[in-house]
């Protein structure tokens, strides 16, 4: 027996909560911990104490909505996401997971429906990074990946710190991070990506995420005056800096179509028109869901810049970051897969090329994720959007892998 949720409750949620940092474009601007993200918890404490929920929220301020089951002494499924934004994001990103967790409580009362175990829905703090970094910190410190003192102690442009952030917002919590054990656990995200979308599928059913090496890397020559300088005497930083560049997407080609590799920043030195630059420091991203190829991808960067070595310029790259390849829960999986299915909706599996809350979260639970299309695989802008049929679907998917899980 399947079960679905009602769509045009979640739908009309949906827009109730944008309105908290609403911008220009539909867009909306929530960082973490902001009056707007205050203002937004507020609301999902209200909802969920009207669906008959306990709230908790533990020392990074993760909120833990709990609608209790027949064997309280139980792990509990979760699933949540992230209530946070970019800076002029969308409306979908993050709080969608988590207000589509919110009505399949709602569902399940409507229908009162008893499970086995607790259904806790979760709000993480600070997945998006843009305020405090780095990204996924709370549910990094739940996973263990990160101490507590860490988490509370990074700070944004302005100097405040994430744990008086939390104070100043009231969401400090008492209850300690991490250390309780769950059966399992499932995230429903928007793609952020084209391919549902452009194939006409409704679900993808999420086996994996890509694995991330971040590097930082400087080319330096010699700063020198443009007019006077010959061309055979320069030393230009920016013909390294645009070798490594070519070399930097060459290899993302040669690894299609799973590899993807991004010259995301760059600073020219002295970054003047009359000058020729002396040094360009820049970064570089990989991405691949297996490592043995994420390997091999910073062989041939690390090659490319011994190639610029020489001829007046000197190059050199640092590995700053690794991110592992995810591989998810294949119980987990299959409860998606088959709830889409019984459904009747149109799937795929899919590795997500982006970080998310549930990758932490898979080190400690039996973990999968759910995604549904995104228009134009448009996300971190104010362009962001979804269909109310798109919402439903993943929703709907959602509420019948937690049964699965949770035992009805």
């Amino acid at each position: 027996m399947t079960y679905r949720v009602n769509g045009e409750r979640l739908w009309q949620s949906l827009h109730a909560m944008a309105q908290f940092g609403a911008i220009a474009d539909n867009g909306v601007t929530r960082l973490a911990l902001s009056e707007e993200d205050r203002q937004a918890r507020d609301q999902l404490r209200l909802w969920a104490l009207e669906a008959g929920c306990s709230v908790r929220v533990d020392r990074m301020g993760n909120m833990f909505l709990r609608r209790e089951g027949a064997r309280p002494e139980l792990a509990p499924v979760v699933t949540g996401s992230h209530g946070d934004s970019q800076p002029r994001g969308g409306r979908f990103d993050g709080i969608y997971g988590v207000l589509a967790g919110l009505e399949v409580i709602r569902s399940l009362n409507d229908r009162q429906i008893v499970t086995e175990r607790a259904i806790e829905v979760i709000n993480w703090t600070n997945e998006e990074g843009a305020r405090f970094a780095p990204a996924m910190i709370a549910s990094g410190v739940f996973a263990g990946v990160f101490e507590l003192e860490y988490g509370l102690t990074r700070r944004d442009e302005h100097g405040v710190s994430l744990g008086d952030a939390l104070e100043r917002i009231g969401y400090a919590g008492e209850h300690p991070v991490g250390g309780t054990p769950i059966h399992n656990a499932f995230e429903l995200h928007i793609e952020q990506g084209p391919i549902l979308e452009a194939e006409h599928l409704d679900i993808g059913v999420v086996t994996a995420a890509q694995g991330q090496r971040w590097y930082e890397l400087e080319v330096v020559g010699f700063s020198a005056h443009a007019g006077t300088t010959p061309m055979d005497r320069r030393r230009d930083a920016l013909l390294g800096f645009t070798e490594l560049v070519t070399a930097v997407n060459r290899i993302g080609w040669d690894f299609a179509p799973d590899a993807r590799a991004t010259v995301g920043m760059a600073q020219i030195t002295p970054n003047s028109r009359n000058v020729v630059p002396g040094r360009v420091f820049f970064s570089v991203e990989f991405r691949h869901p297996q490592e043995s190829i994420l390997e091999q991808m910073e062989q041939r960067l690390l090659a490319a810049v011994n190639h610029v070595n020489g001829g007046g310029l000197t190059a050199r790259a640092e590995r700053i970051f690794q991110y592992p390849p995810i591989a998810f829960d294949r119980g987990c999986i299959d409860s998606v897969r088959h709830a889409a299915q019984a459904l009747g909706y149109r799937h795929r599996d899919m590795i997500s090329g982006a970080g998310h809350d549930a990758c932490y979260l898979n080190r400690v639970a039996p973990t999968a994720m759910i995604f549904i299309p995104c228009v134009d695989g448009i996300s971190h802008n104010e362009r962001e959007d979804i269909t109310p049929a798109w919402a439903t679907a993943g929703a709907d998917v959602l509420l019948n892998a937690l049964l699965a899980q949770a035992g009805a």
